[in-house]
């Protein structure tokens, strides 16, 4: 483990510290010989899809693409450690519900299915046959089949995702809150409002060809690395490269290729921005109106001087409406309320639009930075307009991007795991398999925890994720999860919610993606939806980590089995081959019609993209404008209007949550931060050097973080937290998650789209009470 320590980091993301840190994973997990192995199949026709990102790779079938995320995903699979029945016995669940997430992680793969003994507060081995019978005895018992929550991680293949949701709604009920609702949820609901489809519209092919990205609210260094090689390519032919984000990120700043030899030996490295916009956290509706407001004034003066014209005026009469008025919204917006709540100047702005103007081919991408706000879905609508009225969707090189995170987020979503079915989706269910599927809209993330907690639900089963830890508000959370008559949870290895449980409990544990899967008729093949709508194929080629481990497939058969004995589905059939699964897959959805024959050609199929071919699956049939205040009265505005003071009692900052460079999503592997210089700790806060003088605090010095918002009923506290001088915006501060998770409000999410508002906090800062053991 590192020494705790801030040590300011000098090179470009990527690079030769990239490389020691994949040495070091390998090392570390015992696994180099087979590990090298293992990487070298990530990504191949015949090897597995890397679980680290959704982001694609070029047709699926290309030579190997080096990917420090990936790597840590892979060799945390492959681990060499085992966490056996007797390993975790050892431990009471209080004793290691008070371990940190990184200790949990390094426990090891779980080997057995696990029961929980309220007597000895341990876990204990248990049958398979066991343990499916416990859980259908309590679905069975339920007054009301909507009492039973099912969660889905993104890491789900797409044939387990299949025959959940299928089990799901023949048992009854769509409660299927997912991690789309504490991500990429407003950018689904905002795209769909927009051009008529939730996805992304455009394909790596499309970043070859783009003379102009926009990256709004994303750091690809850590959570998307392989995309930072496109970037690179764009970059190194001339394209611009706009940034907005809060936090200068080493990603977005420069990259050396780790697959270059020219840019490994000599040191060199590529910058990636061509322009650099740290915009104040939450201010992303008024950057982007500023731009907006901008471009069309440069087309008034195109037009005055009688050159080609910065709007597509042509694309705008044929396939758009609602232009008009947001013409009208951003004419009359005040340049000084553009100003205050961006934190950029009217000129930055203007600059920015001048590029976007002179670009041919604009892509615009996003992340979390954009949708976990209490007005995500208008951010990720005012994106749109600002492509729309270039004509910038449905054009070679040019779209929209949001670039999402778990390997089959998307692919879930489209298998029908989503709280709120259509009625087509459910009529043709109904049609196939002969069952009434449930009509009423179940329960979403936020509305399954509300459940827990009022009692309306009593059983929690989650197929993969770590709930307890991805979750807002974790008193909360953890309280409800608590109240359950039975906690179950699908997974590879122990983590924090094995520890936060229900009067019963079950931990059963699955194959993971690195390892062979045989059923019945032989080795078996997954498949996966990749952020840009390609589907293709996964095998394992790893042993499995224990002989009595199963598929997720297998787990939902034998579950549906168990509970629904008079079901019509063949489910035990279905398993023996995923052929049989994907047949069905197509009986259901008309895009995967030859599913099998398709994902079986080089590189996979792509889904159709209705918007990409400018066909707009709207209410109106066209693709639409939406208008959207600049927001000026969330909690942090009324936080800081109530506080009004000096000193730490009356300064109120605005708290963005964000992933250490040693994690992904809620697993920690390591405690090392590389690119903004933290090593050996995580308990660390962001802040502007001239902030914290204003406070009167030395660097390093230890604070507390209180929560600040106004409407807030209860008084929430993260302890412990060594301030770190850092490029961020004044008044705005940064730390990470799952730390910062109890800070945030449950009642607190995104209008339109109940996402978690994890990106922007009102907090205040204290002395701390007291310093971490370990600081």
């Amino acid at each position: 483990m590192s020494e705790a320590k801030i040590q300011f980091y000098k090179g470009p993301a990527g690079g030769w510290g990239a490389l020691r840190s994949v040495a070091r994973q390998l090392l570390q997990h015992r696994i180099a010989a087979k590990g090298s192995r293992t990487l070298l199949s990530a990504n191949q026709p015949d090897g597995f899809d890397c679980p680290g990102c959704a982001w694609p790779d070029r047709q699926h079938a290309s030579s190997f693409e080096f990917c420090e995320n990936g790597v840590k995903a892979v060799a945390a699979e492959a681990t060499a450690d085992r966490a056996t029945p007797d390993v975790i016995a050892r431990h009471t669940v209080t004793e290691l519900r008070g371990w940190s997430d990184h200790a949990l992680e390094a426990m090891g793969r779980l080997t057995e299915p696990l029961v929980y003994d309220a007597h000895t507060d341990r876990y204990r081995a248990i049958g398979w046959d066991e343990a499916f019978a416990i859980v259908a005895r309590h679905l069975r018992a339920l007054p009301s089949p909507d009492e039973a929550i099912f969660y889905t991680s993104g890491r789900t293949s797409n044939e387990a995702a299949f025959l959940y949701q299928l089990f799901v709604r023949e048992f009854g009920t769509n409660n299927f809150p997912d991690c789309s609702n504490m991500c990429h949820e407003p950018s689904g609901m905002g795209l769909k409002g927009s051009v008529g489809v939730g996805k992304g519209t455009v394909t790596l092919d499309d970043f070859e060809l783009a003379d102009c990205i926009l990256i709004f609210g994303q750091n690809p260094g850590t959570n998307h690395p392989r995309m930072l090689g496109e970037l690179r390519a764009a970059a190194r032919r001339g394209a611009r490269i706009l940034s907005f984000n809060p936090l200068r990120e080493r990603g977005l700043e420069r990259f050396a290729d780790p697959q270059s030899p020219v840019e490994m030996l000599s040191g060199g490295a590529t910058t990636i921005s061509s322009d650099y916009f740290q915009l104040k956290v939450g201010g992303d509706i008024a950057l982007l109106k500023g731009i907006i407001k901008h471009l069309l004034q440069l087309d008034d003066e195109a037009v005055a001087r009688g050159s080609a014209r910065v709007l597509d005026t042509a694309f705008l009469a044929e396939h758009t409406m609602g232009f008009d008025a947001l013409r009208a919204d951003i004419e009359a917006e005040d340049w000084a309320l553009i100003e205050r709540e961006s934190g950029l100047s009217a000129e930055r702005l203007r600059h920015a639009a001048e590029v976007i103007a002179r670009s041919d081919k604009v892509i615009a991408c996003w992340g979390m930075g954009i949708t976990q706000h209490r007005h995500g879905v208008g951010a990720v609508q005012m994106i749109a307009n600002l492509l729309l009225m270039r004509g910038m969707v449905g054009r070679p090189g040019a779209g929209l991007c949001p670039v999402r995170g778990h390997s089959n987020v998307q692919g879930d979503r489209t298998m029908g795991i989503y709280e709120k079915p259509s009625a087509a989706f459910l009529d043709r269910l109904q049609a196939v398999y002969g069952f009434e599927p449930p009509r009423a809209e179940g329960y979403d993330t936020v509305g399954a925890i509300e459940a827990m907690r009022d009692g309306r639900a009593s059983v929690f089963f989650a197929m993969g994720g770590n709930f307890a830890a991805a979750t807002p508000d974790t008193p909360t959370t953890w309280a409800a999860l608590q109240r359950c008559a039975l906690t179950v949870h699908v997974a590879t290895k122990f983590n924090r919610s094995h520890t936060v449980i229900g009067r019963e409990a079950l931990v059963l544990p699955c194959l993971g993606r690195t390892e062979i899967d045989e059923q019945a008729h032989g080795i078996q093949h997954v498949s996966v939806e990749d952020s840009m709508s390609m589907v293709h194929l996964s095998a394992g080629i790893n042993a499995p980590a224990s002989p009595h481990l199963l598929s997720e497939p297998m787990i939902v058969a034998r579950l549906a089995a168990a509970t629904l004995p008079d079901s019509r589905v063949p489910w035990m059939w279905l398993v023996e081959d995923y052929d049989r699964i994907r047949d069905h897959i197509e009986v259901v959805f008309d895009d995967f019609k030859g599913f099998n024959d398709k994902v079986r050609q080089p590189g996979g199929f792509r889904l159709r993209n209705t918007a990409g071919e400018r066909v707009w699956a709207t209410a109106s049939g066209l693709a639409e404008f939406h208008v959207h205040a600049i927001p000026t009265d969330t909690a942090v505005h009324r936080a800081k209007a109530a506080a009004g003071g000096e000193g730490m009692a009356g300064m109120v900052f605005t708290l963005t949550t964000v992933r250490s460079h040693d994690q992904y999503n809620t697993t920690v592997y390591g405690l090392d931060d590389r690119y903004r210089g933290v090593f050996g700790q995580r308990r660390v806060l962001f802040i502007h050097a001239e902030d914290r003088a204003r406070l009167g605090l030395l660097e390093g010095a230890w604070v507390d973080l209180v929560g600040a918002a106004p409407d807030d009923d209860c008084v929430r506290e993260a302890e412990g937290f060594r301030l770190v001088d850092y490029d961020i915006p004044r008044g705005c501060v940064a730390g990470y998650y799952p730390e910062t998770n109890v800070l945030v409000p449950l009642s607190s999410h995104a209008v339109g789209a109940r996402t978690p508002t994890s990106k922007s906090i009102p907090v205040r800062l204290r002395p701390a009470r007291s310093v971490p053991e370990a600081a």
